[in-house]
């Protein structure tokens, strides 16, 4: 026993010494601190996408994060950058005989191996470090004067090395003391936490937007006025093998869009300009599950079931970006248009849909993949015309091609049944669902109305292009073919837009877009002729990683398809909070 004691003894100061020079600086004046570099500082992840909810509860105060969060990096600096053990000072290359402190690391190396430097064969001897992080040094050490104990082979060292290890113990009890503390705080927090979480499978993600919003402009602005709206998202998400997802989201809004008018004050029955966060809308902020869907990959594939409020953009790559926000979010495009194709508008509500990769490299085309879904609106009524499949659906295939890491294009076909009085861009949205708008998302109500049972068949392709990381362009056309029942019913509707977006423009996390094209409009018996033109700008600007305010305007020429080409604004402050 008193052989054991003697040993720990003894070999303490070489240990404790070793620290010191791993630590990568001198003691050279004892009462001054040195705080870390801003290189090293700046080394460090600049923001996490997804913050870790349950960490940032158990967060001790703002003092104490601090020196937790140097000793713990300078942990993981020494865990992640260190190499094999080195047993001769000559193997770093920047340690030289000259060096104040050559002979006491050779000692250190040659004797006692406890030292070892960083993977390119430095050891960065003059890199300053604080009193906190050589205290997490000198706690390592002791660590390894029990191994060294435990295996009965240290050797002895001198009587200066005991003295050394005693001056430095009192020098950083403090220290030390205070760092036990405070780690033993963090993990009876952590435990409690753990001991009282919501779930071990399922967290909580949420969306609210504000909007400030009125239309202008002719007869349009004399029938609308100023209004203040809201919607809400609540979605649960959990997973039980890590890979997949069930979505359970909640949601509730006030909102509903303006009223078009033509030149002679008649309302056109447009949905046109609907923007965003009007998509969902329960009216009164009653609260409904607006989409209930699990995603989890099968061999090579992924898997899309949804059993309501399915949508073609929540698994169909929509070739958008920072137009397109989880389909219809609100951090993206103002408008229902900018945001995604009017082709993924066709149909929507519950079914499947696989995305399967069919190249592994070998061509510029990687990763492409095929995307088939399938999705019916009236799936859970069991009555004539109406369920899985004798009711509205649609069914939809896309092949998906990215260039490199700067072009991603994609052709895009969908099939439908409609029937009689629905809506042609309806995104799965029915009378019966609770959801609005009724009667269509998108375009003119010349290319959603469906007067009789109807087949369609709609063609697009889309591309989004970044030349840069500060720039990126994208765009769509699409052609819808309707073959209604009975002679002389059927119509085409053709859709097509374009935007350009600046992302981090005047700061990071910030947006401009402006984006321009055609709304969905149709060439049928007794329908004007007009080409009706969307024209948007927005600027979002973030506030902080959950906070986002966006002013944007819409600019629409001819609503309606009207001859006569009435104009009509929509001005937008949208405020967005995301957790």
């Amino acid at each position: 026993m008193s052989n054991i004691l003697w040993k720990s003894l003894v070999i303490s100061p070489a240990v404790l010494g070793a620290t010191l020079l791993v630590s990568t600086t001198a003691i050279a004046a004892p009462t001054t601190t040195t705080e870390v570099s801003s290189t090293d500082k700046q080394a460090a992840p600049e923001l996490a996408q997804k913050p870790a909810e349950i960490i940032a509860q158990a967060a001790p105060s703002s003092d104490d994060g601090k020196v937790l969060e140097q000793v713990n990096r300078y942990s993981k600096e020494g865990a992640s950058n260190t190499q094999a053990q080195v047993t001769s000072v000559s193997q770093f290359s920047d340690v030289q005989p000259t060096d104040w402190a050559f002979q006491a690391l050779q000692s250190l190396v040659e004797r006692y191996g406890c030292i070892a430097g960083y993977p390119n064969g430095t050891y960065r001897g003059n890199r300053a470090l604080t009193r906190y992080e050589f205290a997490a040094g000198l706690n390592a050490c002791l660590d390894r004067v029990n191994e060294l104990i435990a295996t009965a082979t240290a050797d002895l060292v001198t009587k200066q090395d005991l003295a050394t290890l005693q001056r430095l113990q009192e020098e950083f009890s403090a220290e030390l003391a205070t760092l036990r503390g405070r780690v033993d705080s963090l993990e009876a927090r952590t435990a409690e936490l753990e001991a009282n979480q919501f779930s071990t499978t399922t967290k909580l993600v949420g969306e609210a937007v504000f909007a400030a919003s009125g239309a202008f402009g002719g007869n349009t602005g004399d029938a609308n006025n100023v209004v203040f709206q809201d919607r809400v998202r609540l979605g649960l998400e959990t997973s039980f093998t890590g890979r997949d997802k069930l979505t359970t989201r909640l949601a509730a809004g006030n909102a509903s869009a303006f009223d078009i008018r033509d030149q002679n004050n008649v309302s056109v029955n447009t949905r046109e300009g609907t923007q965003t966060y009007q998509v969902g809308s329960t009216g009164n902020n009653a609260v409904r599950i607006d989409r209930l869907t699990y995603e989890a990959p099968f061999g090579p594939a992924q898997v899309y079931i949804a059993a309501a409020g399915g949508r073609h953009s929540h698994y169909a790559a929509v070739n958008n970006p920072y137009f397109f926000d989880k389909t219809d979010g609100g951090n993206g495009a103002l408008s229902t248009f900018a945001s995604e194709s009017p082709i993924y508008r066709v149909g929507g509500g519950a079914g499947i849909a696989l995305n399967i990769p069919f190249s592994s490299g070998g061509t510029i085309f990687k990763p492409s993949s095929i995307t088939v879904g399938y999705l019916a609106s009236e799936a859970n009524n069991p009555g004539v015309n109406t369920g899985l499949f004798n009711g509205n659906y649609a069914a939809l295939g896309q092949l998906n091609f990215a260039v490199g890491d700067r072009l991603a294009l994609a052709a895009t076909y969908v099939h439908g049944y409609h029937a009689a009085g629905s809506a042609l861009f309806d995104s799965g949205i029915t009378p019966a669902s609770g959801d609005s708008p009724i009667g269509g998302v998108v375009g003119t109500r010349q290319a959603n109305q469906i007067d009789a049972p109807a087949n369609s068949n709609s063609y697009g392709i889309s591309a989004a292009f970044r030349p840069s990381d500060r720039l990126s362009i994208s765009g769509f056309v699409s052609f819808h073919d309707v073959n209604q029942q009975g002679a002389g019913n059927d119509f085409e509707a053709w859709s097509y837009g374009g935007g350009i977006s600046l992302p981090d423009f005047g700061k990071r996390g910030n947006v401009l877009g402006i984006f321009a094209g055609a709304e969905p409009y149709a060439r049928r018996a007794g329908s004007p002729g007009t080409l009706p033109v969307h024209v948007e700008g927005f600027y979002k600007y973030r506030v902080s990683d959950n906070i986002s305010i966006t002013p944007g305007i819409i600019w629409l020429r001819a609503p309606g398809q009207n001859s006569d080409e009435e104009n009509a604004f929509i001005g937008t402050l949208r405020t967005t909070f995301t957790f």
